[in-house]
């Protein structure tokens, strides 16, 4: 290395360290005026000798890249949301489900402030951050490295110890002195103020300019360190190790060796929330140990492991102007309240969900009541009660509708259901255009270029009328079509023959069948192998399906009962969609059949999912819980305490990876 490259090198670390004393610590060892100029010296030197460039330089911090679009990513690991609870009572029950399935009564909580932010996702390789990915659906998102490199609080190069290659997860913010001074300077300049932290967090990373970007004072806090390797054992050893490699890890966290302490924390945050210089909307509990976190896994959409306690959010009171009714792809009907508009949670909201009839009468809601406002879990604006001192004499009462809004024919309401729905399911204009955006989207059929105001506008010009019309569609068709230029129009086409790749239990999914799910689907698809399987199936036939209850049953039969339905099937298989699963994913032979596996621990060979993978291509069954039913428990190193407490009780027989791959090879 010559001496000018090891001298931008050198000032390269003394830089970066100098950001993590500053912006992490707290605790600058230079002026700023001081570290200015050494910036100054470095970019001179960058700028002399491009050769010796490098994507993490700390004078990349001043941004200047232009991005035109953001590229979508999907996620190496998916990023989950978080279940909610709003009381104690809400989180013993979230406990006793943890302590069901781990039994451990030593089991420790890791608690952490749920910063109202935006969520990020940061790789690392080799100690250098390479991708900076937006949470997105939780599936896939937009990779805004360029402008994530100008947040000071974002290592570039890290420091100590650390795996060649992870993921971090944390939360953009702008703290609430930063946020007033941003106003008041678009205040002098005759601009409107931003409405909310978050939302100008979240605005910031997609600007297209970093440098832009990096006039803005965001900041990071870390939380959730993501790897196919298993480096600690605890939430809590992650977070001390993370913070020596040089991550702001917020020193609010605190472990909790029961229930009670973790109550405390919640209460103690609660009180002191106000005199943070961010906003937080809650504490997020995890299971401390990384073992049971992995035994306890996920659902279709959070984590078992994990639980997020929210604040009662802020209330406003406005006036309810009138009450409109949304139909659903499944004909279900949702009453929505128009409000006059009021300031809640920094955005102004304008309408509120009403759910049902039953919530309707409940409230006793009028026309022209003042009615009190909340967001639901800090989103979803609803009416929580009605000022009954301020209601006009004589005024209206609200009455739920008869007939459906789109078609006009009369609604049903069956007396075990909450909602209303519309029978007129193959007629139903909102209902048609609703089965055809849920087909398209992301987790369904994930078709490039179609979006809800096409699907809108498609159906308008008479040129669709189910979702397998989509594929009969012609070039001259979309080029009548407002807003269409060439390149949408060859996008468009492209999806939908990369559609028809998607595998079965998500072209499942994708028929848009009453309570059938993600999860549901899955199951289905893999109990019954093909779509044809599936409709000769009988009530008793899918009640044996594990979690397949009777109302999932009833509604499936009665859509592959309806002769519409089965007509487009027909017509989606002619069109090459996969209603079967692909050979690839079928059991290569019997020899573990009728056997069920736990799996705990941590292994050499293979993964625990590549495990998983192999059991059942050997037509094995896998469970996340010991029970009498289980035959073996697959274990590695570290395998649970519970789980070995209870193998012990049932006297049943623990084998390695190695074991099984023996029994496996031993079958004829």
């Amino acid at each position: 290395m010559s001496s000018i490259q090891q001298n931008i090198e050198n000032l390269r670390d003394e830089l970066h360290l100098h950001n993590y004393n500053y912006y992490v610590l707290d605790k600058p060892v230079i002026s700023d005026f001081e570290f200015d100029m050494k910036l100054k010296d470095l970019i001179n030197l960058e700028n002399q000798y491009p050769e010796f460039n490098d994507n993490n330089s700390p004078s990349i911090r001043v941004g200047g890249l232009v991005i035109k679009n953001f590229n979508t990513v999907v996620h190496d690991f998916p990023m989950y949301s978080l279940d909610n609870s709003y009381s104690k009572d809400d989180l013993e029950q979230w406990n006793d489900r943890v302590f069901k399935n781990i039994g451990d009564e030593n089991l420790k909580y890791l608690c952490e402030l749920k910063f109202d932010g935006v969520s990020i996702n940061l790789t690392y390789e080799n100690g250098k951050l390479i991708k900076a990915v937006t949470r997105g659906d939780g599936i896939k998102g937009d990779d805004v490295t360029e402008n994530i490199k100008t947040i000071k609080t974002i290592p570039l190069k890290l420091k100590g110890s650390y795996p060649t290659k992870f993921q971090i997860r944390g939360e953009i913010i702008i703290e609430k002195n930063d946020f007033l001074k941003m106003n008041i300077k678009r205040v002098e300049k005759g601009l409107e103020p931003y409405m909310n932290p978050r939302n100008t967090a979240s605005g910031s990373l997609k600007l297209q300019d970093s440098s832009e970007t990096a006039k803005r004072p965001l900041k990071c806090f870390l939380y959730q360190i993501v790897s196919s390797e298993q480096n600690y054992k605890t939430q809590n050893e992650y977070l001390v190790e993370a913070l020596d490699w040089g991550f702001n890890i917020s020193k609010t966290y605190k472990l909790c060796n029961n229930l009670s302490q973790v109550m405390s924390y919640i209460n103690y945050w609660d009180e002191e929330r106000d005199n943070l210089n961010y906003e937080i909307d809650g504490i997020v509990v995890k299971v401390n140990d990384i073992n049971y976190q992995k035994e306890l896994g996920f659902t279709s959409k959070y984590p078992r492991w994990s639980i997020a306690y929210k604040y009662k959010t802020e209330q406003a009171k406005t006036k309810l102007l009138s009450v409109s009714y949304q139909i659903g792809r499944t004909g279900a009907v949702t009453p929505v309240a128009n409000l006059d508009p009021v300031l809640l949670g920094g955005t102004y909201v304008k309408r509120a969900s009403l759910h049902n009839e039953d919530q309707i009468n409940k409230l006793d809601l009028h026309i022209n009541d003042f009615v009190n406002v909340e967001k639901g879990g800090e989103i979803i604006p609803k009416i929580v009660g009605v000022d009954l001192s301020k209601r006009v004499v004589k005024s209206k009462k609200i009455k739920f509708i008869e007939n459906c809004p789109s078609c006009f024919k009369v609604l049903s309401r069956n007396e075990s259901e909450s909602h209303h729905y519309c029978l007129n399911f193959n007629n139903c204009p909102t209902q048609i255009t609703g089965r055809v955006q849920h087909f398209i989207s992301r987790k369904a059929m994930d078709i490039n270029g179609l979006g809800n105001e096409t699907i809108d506008l498609l159906y308008k010009g008479g040129l669709i009328s189910n979702y397998a019309d989509l594929y009969n569609l012609k070039k001259e068709d979309l080029i009548l079509l407002d807003r269409m230029a060439e390149k949408s129009i060859n996008n468009i086409f492209n999806g939908l023959e990369e559609s028809k790749n998607i595998p079965f239990e998500r072209v499942l999914f994708a028929l848009g069948i009453r309570y059938v799910g993600q999860t549901v689907a899955k199951k289905l698809a893999k109990a019954f192998k093909s779509i044809d399987n599936i409709m000769s199936k009988k009530l008793e036939d899918l009640l044996l399906v594990e979690e397949i209850g009777k109302r999932i049953s009833e509604s499936i039969i009665e859509f592959f009962n309806n002769s519409e339905n089965r007509l487009l099937i027909e017509r989606l298989k002619e069109l090459g969609i996969q209603f079967e699963i692909k050979e690839s994913n079928l059991p290569v032979n019997e020899i573990l059949l009728g056997k069920s596996f736990v799996i705990s621990g941590v292994f050499e060979k293979y993964s625990r999912d590549e495990l998983k993978k192999i059991i059942e291509l050997n037509s094995g069954k896998v469970s996340s819980s010991i029970s009498k039913k289980t035959n073996y428990l697959l274990g590695g190193n570290n395998i649970g305490p519970s789980k070995l407490v209870k193998v012990e009780k049932l006297e049943i027989p623990i084998i390695s990876e190695n074991d099984l791959i023996e029994i496996l090879n031993s079958k004829p």
